[in-house]
Order: C-alpha cells, then sequence, then structure tokens
C-alpha cells in the first residue's frame, strides 16, 4: 500500500483546517483558573527524561530547549506521527486549560477521553518556540485524561517543552508513606547500587540523586550509572502512585571508587572468561546455584529473557521454579549472590533471546516496550549490563537493505535504536555483550541479505549493521563458533568446525575486516581486539563443535602470539585478545571444569 495517499485519511489541509476551527471555538471558553487549581502534568518540562510519558519515537534532547535543561524530540516515521501521551486524574464536570510551547511543522497538542468534547490546537510551522493552548471540561462522569502532543506522517522531527494541564485535582486519594531502609550495595568507580524497603499501595519510585530526580523504578533496587570517580553523591528515593509521590526517604551518601586502571570503561581484567548460566530453565547439565559459579567467570550470562511473543518487545525473566530446578536458591538469596558477584568483580548480565526466544523489534511501539522491560529487569536485580543472543529469525534484511553501514529494516534499525537508549540510560559502565552466530556475521563475507538478484537467505550477515552502529558502545562481541556449517574465511577458503583453524579464521575476520559480499567497496571494519571473545562450547555434549584444550591453546597461541597457528595464516597478531566464552557454565561444571581450567591455565 502507497502510504503516501491513505485511503483512511482526509486530505492534510482540511483535517488540519477542522481542527484549527475546533480548537480556536474550544479556546474562546472561559479560562479563569480557581484557587484550587493546579498543574496536574507529571514532568511537563521532560526534565526527568520521558517519565511519566509513553512516547512511540521520541527522547529527550539538551538543546533545543524552551526553559529548563530538557525538552521533548519525536520524528514522525512512516505511519506513525510519534505521539507521546500521559493520563491524567482529573475531576468530572471540571475546567481544565492545556497549554505547551512547540517547535516544527504540523505539531500537535490536544486531550483525549475527555468524556465531552476532545480537543487539539496545532501549528502548522513554528521555526522557533510557539505556545499551544487548549481548553476543554470533562463529562460528568470523567476521571481521566490523556494528553498528548504529536507531528504528522512523513514531516521532520518536532520538539516540544513546558506542557501543563492547569485545572482541579482528581479525587485520587494519598500519596504513599515514604519509603525507608535506603541502603547502598555495590560502588564502583562510576556507579551506585540502591535498595530499600517496599511501601504498601506505592506503584513505583523516584530516585533522587543530589536532590534531583533521575529515574523511576518499579521495583525496590536501582543501580545509579554515569557517576564520575572519586566523587560523593546523596541519595534519596520517594514512593509514587495515582495520588501522587510521597516525602522522600533519609538521604544515604556513598563515594565512588578510583577511576579504572585498565579494562576499559567496562573495567573488565584485560583476559576474560564469559559463560552462560542456565537461570530461567533446566537440561542435562542440571541447575547450578549462582552462588557457586567459580571466580574463575569474569562475566556471567543469566540465560535467558524471552519475548511475551515474538513482535512484542515485552521481555520478561522467569527463575527456573524448583519443580523443574530442584536446589534453586530463593529470590532474595538469587539477588545477594549477585552482589557478592559483583563485590568480587564480576559482571552479571541479562541474556535476551537464545534459541527459543525469538526477538523481532518489527514496531517503535515494540522498540520501546523492549527498552521499558529490560530496564526493568536490569533495576531488579541490580545487573551490569545486557547480552543480546538474537538466533534463528530474530534478525533478518529486507530485499531493498543492501549497506550494512545505513540499514532500513525495522527490526534492525529498532534494536539499534533500544540499544542505543539502554546504553544512555544506564551510562558508560553499562556492558554490552552479543552473541550472534556465524550465519549473521562472517557469512557476511560471501552473502549479504538476499543479494543483489535475490533469493539468499535474508538472515546472512544480518548482524553486522547492529554490531557496526553500536562498535562504539560495543564491550564485548563472542561470535558463536559452534553449531555452524563450513564459512569461508579471508584465504577464500571454507573452514570448519571441530579444530583450532575454525576459530582462528573466525577470529581474524572480525579484528582484520572484510568486504561484505565481496564488494572492496563496502568493508566491514575490524574490531579492537580488547571488544573480541571467542565463543566455544564447553562440553561435546553442550553443541556441536567442541575442540579439545590442546586446540583452544593453539587458537590462542595463533591469535595473541602468533605462533602454532597451522594451515591459517593470520593478517595480525593480538596480544590484547579479550577471551574466552562458552555455553555454558552449567555444561561446563557438569564435565569437572575443563573449559574453565584451560583458561585459568593460559591467561593466568
Amino acid at each position: 500500500m502507497d502510504r503516501s495517499r491513505p485511503h483512511a485519511r482526509r486530505p492534510l489541509v482540511a483535517l488540519l483546517t477542522a481542527t484549527a476551527l475546533a480548537a480556536t471555538g474550544i479556546t474562546a471558553l472561559s479560562s479563569a483558573a480557581s484557587a484550587a487549581d493546579a498543574d496536574l502534568a507529571r514532568n511537563g518540562g521532560f526534565e526527568a527524561g520521558l517519565d511519566g510519558w509513553s512516547c512511540t519515537a521520541g527522547r529527550t534532547v539538551n538543546s533545543p530547549v524552551h526553559t529548563g535543561g530538557s525538552a521533548l524530540e519525536a520524528t514522525p516515521a512512516g505511519a506513525d506521527n510519534a505521539r507521546c501521551a500521559q493520563t491524567v486524574t482529573v475531576r468530572p464536570d471540571s475546567q481544565y486549560t492545556l497549554s505547551g510551547h512547540v517547535r516544527g511543522d504540523y505539531v500537535h497538542l490536544g486531550a483525549s477521553g475527555t468524556g465531552s468534547t476532545d480537543v487539539s490546537a496545532w501549528t502548522r510551522s513554528a521555526p522557533d518556540w510557539q505556545r499551544l493552548t487548549t481548553t476543554f471540561r470533562t463529562g460528568p462522569s470523567t476521571t481521566r485524561v490523556t494528553i498528548y502532543t504529536h507531528g504528522w506522517y512523513g514531516t521532520g522531527a518536532y520538539h516540544a517543552d513546558d506542557i501543563t494541564l492547569v485545572g482541579p485535582g482528581g479525587e485520587t486519594g494519598q500519596p504513599p508513606a515514604p519509603p525507608s531502609g535506603l541502603a547502598t550495595g555495590t560502588v564502583t568507580s562510576t556507579s551506585v547500587a540502591l535498595s530499600w524497603s517496599p511501601v504498601p499501595g506505592a506503584t513505583g519510585y523516584a530516585v533522587y540523586r543530589d536532590g534531583t530526580r533521575i529515574r523511576t523504578v518499579s521495583g525496590t533496587s536501582a543501580t545509579v550509572n554515569g557517576l564520575s570517580p572519586s566523587t560523593a553523591y546523596a541519595f534519596q528515593v520517594a514512593a509514587v502512585n495515582d495520588a501522587g509521590e510521597s516525602a522522600r526517604s533519609a538521604t544515604v551518601t556513598a563515594t565512588t571508587g578510583a577511576p579504572d586502571s585498565g579494562g576499559g570503561d567496562s573495567d573488565l581484567p584485560p583476559h576474560a572468561l564469559v559463560g552462560y548460566l542456565h537461570a530461567s530453565f533446566a537440561n542435562g547439565s542440571g541447575y547450578t546455584r549462582l552462588a557457586d559459579v567459580p571466580d574463575s567467570w569474569d562475566v556471567i550470562d543469566l540465560a535467558f529473557g524471552e519475548p511475551t511473543t515474538a513482535t512484542s518487545g515485552d521481555i520478561r525473566f522467569d527463575r527456573c521454579p524448583a519443580s523443574e530446578c530442584p536446589g534453586v536458591e530463593s529470590e532474595a538469596e538469587f539477588k545477594a549472590a549477585i552482589e557478592a558477584k559483583q563485590a568480587a568483580g564480576k559482571k552479571v548480565l541479562i541474556s535476551i533471546g537464545g534459541a527459543n526466544g525469538q526477538v523481532q523489534l518489527t514496531t517503535t511501539q515494540a522498540r520501546d516496550t523492549f527498552v521499558s522491560s529490560v530496564s526493568r529487569i536490569i533495576d531488579t536485580y541490580g545487573l551490569d549490563g545486557l547480552d543480546i543472543d538474537f538466533e534463528g529469525h530474530s534478525l533478518s534484511l529486507n530485499a531493498d537493505d543492501t549497506d550494512f553501514r545505513n540499514p532500513k529494516t525495522p527490526v534492525i534499525v529498532n534494536l539499534i535504536s533500544a540499544l542505543r537508549t539502554l546504553k544512555a540510560e544506564y551510562g558508560d559502565d553499562f556492558v554490552l555483550t552479543m552473541a550472534p552466530e556465524t550465519f549473521f556475521v562472517q557469512l557476511g563475507y560471501q552473502y549479504y541479505g538476499t543479494g543483489r538478484w535475490g533469493g539468499q537467505d535474508p538472515r546472512a550477515g544480518a548482524y553486522l549493521p547492529v554490531i557496526h552502529a553500536l562498535r562504539d558502545d560495543l564491550t564485548l562481541l563472542h561470535v558463536q563458533d559452534y553449531n555452524s556449517g563450513p564459512v569461508m574465511g579471508l584465504d577464500n577458503q571454507y573452514h570448519s568446525m571441530g579444530g583450532a583453524d575454525f576459530h582462528i579464521a573466525m577470529t581474524d575476520m572480525l579484528l582484520t575486516g572484510f568486504p561484505v559480499a565481496g564488494d572492496a567497496g563496502n568493508v566491514f571494519p575490524p574490531l579492537r581486539a580488547d571488544q573480541v571473545a571467542i565463543g566455544m562450547p564447553a562440553t561435546t555434549d553442550a553443541g556441536n563443535g567442541y575442540v579439545s584444550p590442546a586446540e583452544v591453546t593453539r587458537t590462542l597461541d595463533c591469535l595473541t602470539k602468533r605462533t602454532n597457528c597451522g594451515s591459517y595464516a593470520t593478517h595480525g597478531t593480538w596480544p590484547a585478545l579479550r577471551g574466552l566464552m562458552t555455553w555454558s557454565i552449567n555444561w561446563d561444571r557438569f564435565a569437572g571444569g575443563e573449559f574453565r581450567r584451560t583458561f585459568d591455565g593460559y591467561f593466568g
């Protein structure tokens, strides 16, 4: 369908003219405020990010702003008019005035669900900040109204700031009591973990740093990231419900540690061992309690967070039930084990996807739901970051998507946007890793998407645009060098699993870079050595492609020392290669710890 001429829409000029006439008539109503009137819009200046707002394609920016330090920027695209909305509690049969400042073309400010006449004010063109105002009266039984902004289909980004809804407050009961028991947990050079006691009747909690509200969370813990090293901070928490916000809790203070001395922003050791822990399911390897994970493991990926449906973007992490995992720890014990691992310098991540968790962010709504649901998991457990393990049909390329540097496919574009949002939300210490299969990465040397003439598997090389777009934010890429068919290396020879040559050839491609689909003008640039770990199965039971400890050692010798290389000639030497990843911690424990002992024996 040609979206430039939608059948269900009236012509733009006619629709906007009708809207303008309605708005003009409505704004002529009396807008005199009574003594009991108040501004009911939450975070109307967007100083607390998008807190209180639900946006399909919005973010906060520091410029341009009308007042304060932030404003909303939202960009319509295709059939999305970039609507941002919040629902406000109001009184029946009462008068309200909605106002806000906007910039851009065809920007709308309105209210729906009023119980009388829904209203909207708009501007055809506002090259600088312009105030929009409209009024309405609620119906005799109306207690909740939705206020919103939006742009228009196919136009550029718009900005909004200082949105107010002035009128009598609704009957919402009492705000909750202030939280008690606020305490600090793990403190790093750039982050502080907080926890507090639950408050009856609270629907969320607002976190304050040095008197400024910085975030809201649904659980009773949060990790504040993006802090400066060797700096003292004061924290408070308030409880929130529909009636408003409680008084703030008692203040706790924490001083961040000294700047990191090696390991990069992620504070990983120079050589790291990464493993997946079966936390949501059981199989033949047996259940391993997090507290029982040996100290060798530097990064522990909790497997898996999975979507409610493939396209919902709603990620849930359900821990394995005792009926399936005998000996599983309690929720409190699990959280305590996470804190203990972090105190020992380990990173604990939530891994999203896996073989059974297909995630397809086909819409901006799914993207935003992904961000909010993943944030909820991270905050609930105080995790250090996120691992993307999208497999199967999660990522594929549309037929017209041929340039990995400028992707067009919604599932690719939305994933990149979601991960950038999470990285910005949690700061530089946020650990972001990816575990694609060779089909989605190295196969891109030969094939990319459906190909110039079509007919190829659209998933070929589909991770490349994601890796490339996020290369400056990516902590680790550990491609699964297992369960793979033969893949052509940079020597134009096919390499198969089962020996060191496969791992050497596949890793050399990442560290050297390669032309995509054989196009010398379209080269995927090399990653830094400290961003790359090699993915191997821990045992023959864990996956196809197991190699012996001797072959693991030969792989590392060749890549870090350029010795013991065998038939494949590498294009460099990378002593800073970060390390190894394996599926999985459970399978390695089942096999007596062979994989971790090989790593420890090599790197010390």
